[in-house]
């Protein structure tokens, strides 16, 4: 199973991601219960009323949270709200793994206040997130991904948009994001985007959560079929677009999806040679894979369009080893996205005509069919060291792969 987080036009909060996990079908009683009980965690704040209720955002049907309290503070102790979550965990016997999550979340808090104000955590203190409600988040999600056993499986988010303009808050106003919210996502494999709503739409407390919950950060949805969905809606209204978080819980088909760039550039002055260099030098940087292909251009001039897949990480050193070694003055740049069937890679010691070998192959899971394909460099390796040819060689590997493989699996 894979759950799906899609905050790329709202943002994220900790209640919107709350009321998500509730409307996906997680026990709404059982997280109003173990939220009341923690009350007494926190000095001078109670909790008035606290309920589910659904309305509708643009359209959108969706489940809103209910918070009402009585507090008489404007600043709190990280360690404070840390220490009431621990509290909290004991006295509603929550599980060792949520309770881990619960304090993975505000450490991740503490730790972003204490770098940007360069402050031990000791003595963080919180102002916009001193309220019970960030503890009202925090423990609430626990509650609910305990409640619909989220934890064993695997979560990814989509993009975070965090809004644009400017923020006004306790230290004054700054451009949007805050330095909190950076510092969070910083420290992640999370991605973020700006728009133009003028207005926070990721909040700490909602970061920290999504921070410490996303196994990934993906572009697209992953191949999946859709078996529920959860609506949770923000407290703010907007204009143009709904304030509301999706969340889609299903089975994942049996094959993972990325993103890659495609970068193809036409030379017509440059030898068999060269290229044959530059491909080298470009799969030593990383590139998952370069073809050359023969063409005609303009005028009926021959030409070699160069085709190389990489990733946004290598994509630079790429850029300017085709440019150097080319000279081309153009390279065209593309997004893709990828199906791949999963894989696992293995090294074994062989023997053949009596002598020791590590081989490294690939393994392969596909609708029911395993599949496996040793490393080409292994395979010309060994068929020199045994005079054999390579198509011989491989025979040879696969016959005692075979074996091992059987082997482990009755075992």
């Amino acid at each position: 199973m894979v759950l799906v987080i899609d905050p790329q036009i709202a943002g994220i909060s900790g209640d919107m991601l709350l009321c998500s996990l509730v409307d996906l079908g997680a026990d709404k009683n059982k997280i109003i219960n173990g939220i009341k009980k923690s009350e007494k965690f926190l000095s001078n704040s109670t909790i008035k009323k606290i309920d589910f209720e659904k309305i509708t955002k643009h359209g959108i049907e969706s489940l809103q949270l209910i918070l009402e309290i009585d507090e008489d503070i404007h600043e709190r102790k990280g360690s404070e709200i840390k220490n009431a979550l621990i509290n909290s965990a004991k006295e509603i016997s929550l599980s060792e793994r949520a309770n881990s999550f619960a304090q993975s979340c505000i450490d991740t808090l503490i730790s972003s206040e204490s770098k940007i104000h360069g402050i031990s955590e000791e003595s963080v203190h919180f102002h916009e997130a001193s309220s019970i409600d960030t503890m009202v988040d925090i423990l609430g999600v626990a509650i609910a991904l305990e409640d619909l056993q989220l934890f064993d499986e695997k979560i990814v988010c989509l993009p975070v948009s965090v809004g644009g303009g400017s923020v006004t808050f306790s230290h004054g106003t700054m451009s949007n994001p805050a330095s909190a919210i950076l510092e969070i996502f910083k420290n992640s494999n999370l991605t973020i985007k700006g728009n133009d709503a003028h207005e926070e739409l990721t909040t700490p407390t909602g970061a920290c959560i999504l921070a410490n919950l996303a196994h990934e950060s993906v572009k697209f949805y992953p191949s999946m079929k859709v078996k529920s969905i959860g609506y949770g809606a923000g407290q703010k209204n907007f204009e143009s677009f709904s304030n509301v978080l999706k969340i889609i819980r299903g089975s994942e088909n049996n094959f993972e999806i990325d993103s890659v760039k495609i970068l193809e550039t036409n030379v017509d002055d440059v030898s068999g040679e060269i290229l044959g260099n530059l491909i080298e030098k470009i799969m030593i940087k990383g590139a998952r894979d370069v073809s050359i292909y023969p063409g005609i251009t303009k005028k009926g001039r021959p030409t070699n369009l160069v085709s190389v897949i990489c990733t946004d990480e290598t994509l630079d050193e790429i850029l300017d080893i085709l440019v150097l070694e080319t000279g081309t003055l153009g390279i065209r740049i593309s997004d893709s996205n990828r199906f791949i069937v999963p894989r696992s890679n293995h090294d074994v010691s062989l023997s053949l005509d009596g002598h020791i070998f590590q081989v490294h192959y690939k393994k392969s899971l596909f609708k029911g069919k395993v599949d496996f394909k040793i490393e080409f460099d292994d395979l010309k390796k060994i068929s020199n060291v045994v005079d054999k040819s390579i198509k011989e060689t491989e025979v040879m590997l696969r016959k005692e792969i075979e074996k091992l493989e059987m082997t482990n699996d009755h075992t």
